[in-house]
């Protein structure tokens, strides 16, 4: 008798709706490892920018540093523009992170 590998295919496996409930699965995993990621990088991120808060609050040195935000708003607009991210949706985010970063710095200093 003659091999069938259709018989060897798992049943649904070419149906359309199948295949793409598996890519929406791969995709969404994928989405949840990088907001893993994202989770962690913040958290170092903040561990830094707490330790330079110390700093500051200890040397009586103001919380927020404009030129310095200035230019990491610049690199990151940059940054996004090469990894083909909205420049804009980039400014909003480290304008976010800025904003709790002198929150935390202020209170380091009261």
């Amino acid at each position: 008798m003659p091999h069938d590998a259709a018989t060897d295919a798992a049943p649904g496996r070419d149906d359309p709706v199948t295949r793409a409930a598996a890519l929406l699965r791969d995709h969404r995993a994928s989405i949840d490892r990088l907001d893993a990621v994202l989770v962690f990088t913040l958290a170092e991120r903040f561990k830094h920018t707490q330790s330079v808060g110390r700093l500051k609050a200890q040397h009586d040195l103001p919380p927020s540093d404009p030129a310095r935000e200035s230019q990491q708003i610049e690199r990151l607009e940059r940054l996004a523009r090469e990894a083909d991210l909205d420049p804009a949706f980039a400014r909003k985010f480290l304008n976010f992170v800025i904003a709790e970063v002198i929150r935390h710095h202020e209170n380091f200093q009261s």
